[in-house]
């Protein structure tokens, strides 16, 4: 496991590198400006000032690099936090289903279960196993986009009405609720794509919007054609997303708080994917309020899109 390194050293070394050369820097510039400007020396002014130009480009150099050395070394340990969280997540979600699986199996294997117990128990198995299979298409899935040498997927022309639909049927079933809880009507647009990518995307961020809803869920999908360019709009009535937060919260790996506490299942990759995703199709993707104080609104625009 990774270790969870504190910010505090890195920067207070980083401060005091760039307060040392900031101070021997100072130091050095008034002893050359007071040479220069001392008339016993007069004749070696030119040089005096020749050094002194030399030595503010360095000093500029030297303070640009221990400044990106700063922000480097800040950028590793949030990684290496986040990666600790992956882990983490990753854990819980393979060892909570395996530990349901095992413990049905023994009582199965144990004791004769008959009837609507039995049938519940291989409901609830299949269940862990679906989770199971949610988790590792999502890495798969994430390491399908980083691959360059993939062989190229055909694009066609999809209907985003179908692919929302599916998708509502899918993430109904695997959060037990009912389809009521998704707001949709046909838009009749169709995105020129390859259907896996609008797949994983619309499913990830509306899976998004079903785990961090309120305890009466609601859901709005809404999606508008303008011009070459389809905007889906995919609304919750969670506590919503703060603004210092909107960007981080696709990062890849990233969730916010402690894994060991937390009670949403993932593993900080599905909003990773969506914007890789957004990003491929050469689109964007927006968060905002959904209004009234409640909830959160993600708008993505994809180009090449139109009315069929």
């Amino acid at each position: 496991m990774f270790e969870r390194k504190s910010l505090k050293w890195p920067i207070l070394v980083a401060t005091l590198m760039i307060i040392s050369v900031v101070g021997l820097t100072v130091g050095w510039v008034l002893l050359n400006v007071f040479s220069a400007l001392d008339p016993q020396k007069n004749s070696r002014a030119e040089i005096y000032w020749i050094l002194l130009s030399v030595g503010a480009i360095l000093f500029a150099f030297l303070l640009a690099g221990v400044i990106l050395y700063l922000i480097w070394i800040i950028q590793n340990i949030n990684l290496n936090r986040r990666q600790s969280n992956f882990i983490d997540a990753v854990t819980h979600e393979l060892k909570t289903p395996i530990a349901s699986l095992k413990l049905y199996l023994q009582t199965l294997n144990r004791r004769s279960v008959e009837g609507p117990q039995r049938q519940q128990f291989y409901q609830t198995m299949m269940q862990d196993v679906e989770r199971l299979d949610r988790l590792i298409n999502q890495l798969l899935d994430v390491a399908r986009l980083q691959r360059v040498d993939q062989e190229p997927i055909p694009k066609e022309w999809v209907s985003i009405d179908e692919v929302i639909r599916d998708n509502i049927a899918s993430l109904t079933k695997q959060h037990g609720i009912g389809s009521e809880v998704f707001r949709f009507s046909d838009s009749d647009c169709e995105l020129f794509v390859q259907r896996v990518d609008l797949d994983v995307l619309l499913r990830n961020v509306m899976d998004n919007a079903i785990k961090y809803a309120s305890s009466s869920p609601e859901v709005e999908i809404r999606v508008e054609c303008e011009g070459d360019q389809a905007v889906i709009y995919v609304s919750d009535n969670g506590v919503g997303i703060p603004r210092h937060l909107r960007r981080k919260i696709f990062s890849r790996f990233y969730r916010a708080g402690d894994e060991l506490e937390r009670k949403k299942p993932g593993v900080g990759l599905g909003l990773f994917l969506v914007r890789s995703i957004v990003e491929r199709l050469r689109g964007s993707i927006t968060v905002g309020d959904r209004g009234k104080g409640v909830g959160t609104t993600f708008v993505i625009r994809i180009p090449q899109g139109r009315k069929h």
